[in-house]
């Protein structure tokens, strides 16, 4: 996501290598560095010249402590001040009004409001408990009404059917009150978009705020378009009572630069980042961990709660035990693994949130998703016998199960000697030798040949 800018600040600690304190000469290259890294990332120049002179100012004098190094230092201050510019706390959805609450999506088109409302959905279903109802009045699009349906019944939200010949206000008036008749916490609506900011599109969209008064209005802006996105964002703002931005693409080739520059530059913090193409593929912005994030030091926290999320609870107990003991680990378990892995976003997911030197070495073993599924299906060709004993496996079963998974039997043979290496691991792991134990997980990976 961040990888250049990630790599760039990275050399900033290298620039300021013994150095006893941190003064203006010597952080001068540093911040040069610092600055050429977010102008690549295509952060907004006037928030650039704000951030340099904010750690230009608490950086110098500040004194190194014994166990950093200078580099160290700067890093830390600079991690604060990406937090400060990128809204500080977590900014939350506001829903405390009387229901339902009405949350009005609005942006250009092709920046993912459709998608991101049937996300948004799924997100408060999930995480806050609440009835949601779905509503497009975006009568220009025909595919957008049966786009949002489609993703109402994939989430299991309610959705507000439109007659023909219906103009948006009228949708939005006969919505809210069936939300109101029908007990609705929540109801998302989904404007329409056009390909640039015109007086008609920002006409309707101030209609339906004045007659639905909702308690939050988001703006969804594609990541990938940069700094064209904040500038959007920022003449939206002006126009319309905005509450907060949802980020989308944030997984495609985005430089991070609209990540970093939407906050200083309208004002309104990012509350949601898009960051898959699936329904689960939205995440709360958190202003810390993204500066975590973009110094390489990763998301260990979002993966946890992510872990916490997806993990079926007795199952991992179950694993911990047999992992805890040593014993009847087998073949279910490790295709387990990889399925826990899979419904956390899959490998590319994980690596994200890793820190960099993790991340890199992962990526040097070249761990892929569709090795995984190949790894899954050679599991699924087996027995319950032979997953439960995979000593029983001679020549005659490997071919069988090699046919059955339309794969070699080398990569059976593969499959074994990982497993096998994970089994060994779980062993080291019981008897305390950790530092083994890390040369191990090279092999737990699986290659791509």
């Amino acid at each position: 996501m961040f990888d250049n800018l990630t790599g760039r600040l990275a050399g900033v600690v290298k620039t300021l290598r013994g150095e006893a304190r941190l003064t203006e000469s010597n952080i001068q290259q540093a911040l040069r560095e610092v600055r050429l890294a977010l102008l690549e990332a295509d952060v907004a120049l006037p928030t650039v010249k704000d951030f340099i002179a904010r750690v230009k100012e608490k950086a110098i004098g500040h004194e190194v402590m014994g166990s950093l190094t200078p580099g160290q230092a700067l890093v830390g201050v600079v991690h604060q001040e990406l937090i400060a510019i990128m809204g500080g706390e977590k900014a939350d959805l506001n829903l405390s009004t009387v229901p339902p609450a009405v949350i009005l999506m609005a942006g250009l088109q092709g920046a993912g409001k459709t998608t991101s409302s049937g996300k948004l959905a799924k997100w408060l279903m999930e995480q806050k408990k609440k009835k949601v109802l779905l509503v497009s009045c975006d009568i220009y699009r025909p595919a957008a009404i049966h786009q949002l349906e489609l993703l109402a019944s994939q989430t299991g939200a309610d959705f507000f059917p439109v007659k023909d010949g219906q103009k948006p206000g009228e949708i939005g008036m006969a919505a809210l009150d069936y939300a109101r008749k029908h007990h609705h916490d929540v109801m998302i609506v989904d404007t329409a978009g056009r390909l640039g900011i015109d007086e008609a599109m920002m006409q309707e969209i101030s209609e339906l705020e004045t007659l639905l008064k909702p308690i939050e209005t988001l703006f969804v802006v594609d990541a990938m378009q940069g700094q064209d996105a904040v500038n959007t964002a920022k003449a939206f703002s002006d126009a319309l009572p905005l509450t907060g931005v949802i980020l989308t693409k944030l997984d495609g080739d985005a430089r991070g630069g609209a990540a970093l520059s939407v906050k200083h530059i309208t004002g309104k913090p990012i509350k949601f980042t898009g960051i898959a193409e699936k329904l689960t593929g939205l995440e709360a912005f958190h202003p810390d961990r993204m500066a975590s994030r973009i110094l390489g030091m990763g998301d260990v926290l979002g993966l946890i709660e992510e872990a916490h999320r997806t993990a079926d609870q007795q199952e991992a107990e179950k694993l911990m035990k047999k992992m805890k003991s040593g014993k009847g680990f087998d073949l279910d378990d490790f295709k387990a693994q990889f399925q826990q892995m899979r419904n956390m976003g899959g490998m590319n997911a994980l690596m994200d949130k890793l820190p960099a030197q993790l991340s890199q070495a992962a990526q040097n073993v070249k761990v892929d998703d569709k090795v995984i599924s190949r790894t899954e299906g050679i599991i699924n060709s087996m027995t319950r016998q032979e997953r439960a004993k995979p000593e029983i496996l001679k020549a005659s079963r490997k071919r069988r199960i090699a046919a059955g998974a339309g794969v070699s039997v080398q990569e059976v043979n593969r499959l074994l000697a990982q497993f096998e290496q994970a089994r060994k691991m779980m062993k080291m792991m019981n008897k305390g030798g950790m530092s083994k134990m890390m040369r191990g997980l090279k092999g737990m990976f699986p290659r791509l040949h």
